[in-house]
């Protein structure tokens, strides 16, 4: 099967290539931006690049022409769709870049699979879109007509979107939303990988708030095993589903300095700050939804995995 997965050389469209060329032929998209450093990216799929059946393309999905090339010129059976602008607090400073990227860049992907006659289309959605919803764990039949961040408003259109183009042009299309995801090669702006470096360098860790909040951290392996579990769902007829894919469990914040600090045998110099605009106070995925349909079973406990996390990080500073 030949698969573009977009944001390939980011932290879970790496891995997610990783798997997928054991079996298929995958085109990779990204545009390398300067979020973070691009170097970053190309260490990511450095080895990917060294085999036949990957290819990377470097483009943007706001990219209309660039896309039309690369879709006329490739006959892709399924888009996992990864890229995005990415961060709830950047998203709050420019809005605009993350309504172009994530909402226009995705309509121009699903355009191009209706024009090309693509029926299989898988998005990453997030967790945030969840906003400050009091019931836990979150269900996908909750509302989420309130996220409190640009970033969650985006993904939950493109959850809108990505329905109406099921609707209208029967693409069978699956929503993901992503809990908390960390593991090797974790975003350098994302807290485990911040606080990690920063204590490695013997400097004080930023702590918004008084340590109380909570996240579904969940591992990128178990990540990956529940996107793969929906590539083959996605395909067995015309599906639009949104799927929670979490560990279903919650971690507060000062535990999981506090895990960082055990495995790392370092003590935490905390700088305290008030919390941000835009984060939520807990993110906690039930996925009893994902278990019975996907057979989604994550596998990794918290504590196995920073020890997995601190094991790359050491190797790479």
């Amino acid at each position: 099967m030949k698969i573009l997965v977009t944001g390939a050389a980011g932290f879970i469209g790496s891995h997610l290539c990783d798997a997928l060329v054991k079996e298929h032929k995958v085109f990779g998209l990204d545009n390398f931006c300067d979020f973070y450093d691009p170097k970053i990216k190309w260490d990511n799929i450095k080895d990917l690049l060294k085999k036949d059946n990957f290819r990377i393309f470097e483009y943007d999905i706001r990219d209309v022409s660039g896309l039309d090339k690369m879709f006329s010129e490739n006959s892709f059976d399924m888009v996992i769709h990864l890229a995005a602008m990415a961060g709830v607090r950047p998203s709050i400073e420019n809005p605009k870049l993350y309504t172009e990227v994530n909402i226009n860049g995705t309509v121009n992907l699903l355009a191009e699979c209706r024009k090309n006659n693509i029926r299989n289309f898988i998005f990453a959605s997030s967790s945030s879109v969840y906003g400050n919803n009091k019931k836990v764990p979150f269900s996908e039949d909750d509302p989420v007509d309130f996220p409190i961040s640009p970033y969650a408003s985006t993904k939950k259109a493109c959850e809108l979107i990505c329905h109406a183009f099921h609707h209208l042009y029967d693409i069978s299309l699956l929503c993901l939303r992503f809990f908390t995801v960390y593991g090797p090669r974790q975003r350098p702006d994302l807290a485990i990988h911040k606080f990690t470096s920063l204590m490695l360098d013997g400097k004080p860790i930023p702590v918004f708030g008084d340590g109380s909040t909570q996240r579904d951290y969940t591992y990128i392996a178990d990540i990956i095993d529940g996107v793969l579990k929906s590539i083959d769902y996605v395909q067995t007829g015309n599906h639009y589903e949104i799927f929670n894919l979490g560990e279903s469990q919650t971690i507060e914040l000062s535990k999981m300095i506090y895990t960082l600090e055990n495995t790392l045998n370092l003590k935490a110099e905390k700088k305290q700050f008030p919390l941000q605009p835009g984060d939520v106070n807990i993110t906690y995925a039930d996925i009893s939804k994902s278990r019975k349909i996907l057979g989604y079973n994550p596998q990794t406990k918290f504590n196995d995995g920073i020890s997995k996390f601190i094991e790359w990080i050491k190797r790479k500073t």
